[in-house]
């Protein structure tokens, strides 16, 4: 986790600039963001808290994930304790990044660890390349990895009864749409029983402009501009951000959906800072769910920005240790 000084950009700004692309005429992205990457290992001999390494999810789509096992939990295994299962999507607007991004590893090794949870992280198809619904399909493929693989850390640690779909950001709208999707036909991915979602600043948009856009039209992280073209990019061709993998409010069904996950009893965390310009969508969010009944539990910070966590390590683990107790809340 870095502590560095942001500045909010210029308001003429490029968004292409901004996030250091190109768009190349076949649709495809010269992608230039410095981004390091950390291999996983599952020595055991090493001075690490949490073991880690990569399963293949679709060979085809060059897709995998990357678990997340603390250390402790193979040491303490004699009374076959298991441990909650967190299936995690990284963010950055579904078209930068990695699950093997050091930014995303580091979050998910402290995680592993404090939560004492099996963290599986996704390696999704991302955009341009692969638009909308290509992630939120690799997420479902996921699931169903998960609950059918042999994979000894999987068959031997986890507690298949208590498995939470997590994410940030972009990767928070991954894991809402992978739940919509789940609630429909939860037998399907028996044994794998999913408890609740945990959506940290979840990315939602529409062509109607909220408060929090416009106040902060000019944000730091994630400016109004250059929200725009993250959907340009990630949505199908052709459709605007009324389109429902986009705006919360589209589409058919959700009502019922959140119906279904009020009668499934799941629980949802929503966690959000008022100095992020999506806060809003996530206020909306929020209360089209408690309007059908979902047990929402809200975490709103006042000041902060989007993905605050990953610069200030106090942030991280102060919102760790809120997920902690969200996950600890289910019985076993």
């Amino acid at each position: 986790m870095s502590n560095q000084t942001l500045q909010p950009p210029s308001t003429t700004t490029d968004p292409y600039q901004f996030l250091k692309i190109h768009h190349n005429p076949n649709d495809t992205l010269t992608r230039n963001l410095e981004d390091p990457h950390t291999s996983p290992s599952s020595d055991t001999t090493l001075a690490i808290s949490v073991l880690t390494k990569d399963l293949t999810i679709n060979n085809s789509n060059q897709t995998w994930l990357r678990l997340f096992l603390p250390k402790k939990a193979t040491i303490s295994n004699q009374n076959n304790k298991r441990l909650p299962l967190i299936v995690f999507f990284h963010g950055s607007g579904f078209i930068l990044t990695s699950a093997a991004s050091t930014l995303f590893h580091d979050f998910c090794v402290e995680m592993a660890d404090t939560v004492e949870a099996v963290v599986a992280s996704v390696d999704y198809r991302l955009a341009p390349e692969h638009r909308l619904p290509a992630a939120y399909d690799d997420a479902m493929e996921a699931l169903s990895m998960i609950r059918s693989s042999e994979d000894e850390w999987l068959i031997k640690y986890v507690d298949y009864s208590k498995c939470f779909l997590m994410g940030n950001s972009a990767g928070a709208t991954i894991a809402y749409h992978a739940g919509l999707r789940v609630v429909e036909n939860v037998e399907d991915l028996e044994p794998l029983k999913i408890q609740g979602l945990i959506l940290r600043q979840p990315f939602f948009g529409g062509t109607h402009r909220t408060e929090s856009e416009l106040r902060l039209e000019n944000d730091h992280i994630i400016p109004l501009r250059v929200s725009d073209l993250i959907w340009k990019l990630a949505l199908p061709i052709g459709v605007n951000r009324d389109h429902q993998y986009c705006n919360l409010t589209a589409g058919n069904g959700v009502d019922e959906k959140f119906e279904k996950i009020k009668d499934k009893k799941w629980k949802v965390l929503v966690s959000m800072n008022s100095g992020d310009p999506l806060v809003d969508r996530s206020k909306e969010l929020v209360k089209l769910m408690e309007e059908k009944g979902v047990e929402v539990v809200i975490d709103f910070q006042e000041g902060g920005f989007h993905g605050v966590e990953f610069f200030e390590a106090s942030k991280a683990k102060n919102f760790i240790a809120l997920v902690k107790g969200f996950v600890s809340s289910f019985a076993s």
